[in-house]
């Protein structure tokens, strides 16, 4: 396993279980996540707010 970094084993997890479900999941959290990380102290943090 060595140097396998998190993406990668995500994947090969996805591909030996089947479990191709989660993909869609894990990525709208990160986006979600990037949306948060991205709108933290910007002029545009209130419109964000405005959408939950």
């Amino acid at each position: 396993m060595g140097n396998q970094s998190i993406i990668s084993e995500f994947w090969e997890f996805l591909k030996f279980r089947k479990r191709y479900w989660l993909l869609p999941i894990v990525l709208v959290l990160l986006l979600f996540g990037a949306l948060i990380v991205f709108t933290e102290s910007s002029a545009v943090a209130p419109f964000i707010y405005a959408l939950f």
